[in-house]
C-alpha cells in the first residue's frame, strides 16, 4: 500500500498546515452549530498520521481515528503516546466506505481532502450514509475538499518532488477536466539500509466535487447543508477557492 510507504514523509508534505488553528476553527463551528450541549465523542475519518485526532484529544474530546493505511496509524499511535494520550484514542484500520463504530458520535470531521479520494459517486454515497448513520440527531459533519481551482491550476499536469531523510518521492499529476478525475502517478525511492534503494510505483486518484454537487450528495444522505467556507473566518466559499471547508448537520 503506497500510503504505508509514504507515511514517513506525509507530515512533511503537509508541513504548512497549522493543526491548532484548524482545530480552533472546528471548535468555532461546534460552538455555532452544535445544539446538543458539549460534544464528547468525535470521529476523525481518514485521520492519516493523527495530527488532528491528537490535537482534538488534547482539548478534551473522546476521539476515534479511522484510516485504511496501517503504517499511518502506527505513526499516529506513537505520536499519541508521545503526547501522553496512548490509551485515550481509539484507532481503527478501516475503509471510509465500509467502517464500523461501536456507537454513535456527536461530530465527525475529515481533513486534508480525504473526501476527494472517494472517486466513485457510489463510494461517496456509501461514506456519507455511514457518517449519517453513526451521527446523533443534529450531529455535525465537518470536512474539507479541494476545490475546482486547485484541480485545474495547482494539480493540473504539474510534477512535484520531496525528499525526507533517505526517501525520495516524485509524483506527476494529470487532471481530466471532462470527468473531474486527477491521477497522481507516484514514484517512491526508499533506502533499504544497505546503501541501496527500492523503487515503488503507484497511482492514486482524486475527484473534483463542486460545492453544488457536494450539497446535493449531502442532502441525498440526509444532511442539512449549513455552509461552505474558504477560510477560518467563515468567508463564503466558491468553486474558485483552493480549499473549501463544508459543514453539514445530520437530520433524522
Amino acid at each position: 500500500m503506497i500510503y504505508d510507504l509514504l507515511a514517513p514523509i506525509y507530515d512533511k508534505v503537509n508541513a504548512e498546515i497549522s493543526y491548532p488553528d484548524w482545530a480552533d476553527f472546528i471548535e468555532m463551528i461546534i460552538e455555532r452549530e452544535y445544539k446538543r450541549g458539549y460534544p464528547e465523542l468525535i470521529l476523525d475519518l481518514g485521520c492519516g498520521t493523527g495530527k488532528m485526532t491528537i490535537e482534538l484529544a488534547k482539548r478534551g474530546y473522546d476521539m476515534t481515528g479511522i484510516d485504511y493505511a496501517p503504517e499511518m496509524l502506527n505513526i499516529a499511535r506513537r505520536a499519541a503516546e508521545d503526547e501522553g494520550l496512548g490509551g485515550e484514542i481509539l484507532w481503527l484500520c478501516q475503509d471510509m466506505r465500509e467502517f464500523e463504530l461501536y456507537g454513535t458520535v456527536d461530530v465527525a470531521v475529515s481533513c486534508l481532502d480525504s473526501i476527494n479520494h472517494l472517486t466513485g459517486r457510489k463510494d461517496l454515497s456509501k461514506c456519507l450514509d455511514l457518517v449519517h448513520n453513526y451521527l446523533v440527531p443534529d450531529g455535525l459533519f465537518i470536512f474539507d475538499i479541494n476545490g475546482k481551482y486547485k484541480f485545474e491550476s495547482i494539480y493540473g499536469t504539474s510534477t512535484y518532488a520531496i525528499e525526507e531523510g533517505d526517501n525520495m518521492c516524485i509524483w506527476q499529476n494529470y487532471y481530466n477536466e471532462k470527468n473531474g478525475i486527477c491521477d497522481f502517478y507516484i514514484t517512491l525511492f526508499a533506502a533499504d539500509g544497505r546503501g541501496r534503494y527500492k523503487r515503488f510505483d503507484d497511482t492514486q486518484r482524486e475527484r473534483m466535487y463542486t460545492i453544488r454537487g457536494m450539497r446535493a450528495s449531502l442532502a441525498a444522505a440526509g444532511f442539512d447543508f449549513l455552509g461552505a467556507y474558504s477560510d477560518y473566518g467563515f468567508t463564503p466559499a466558491t468553486d474558485k477557492d483552493e480549499r473549501i471547508y463544508i459543514v453539514a448537520k445530520c437530520i433524522k
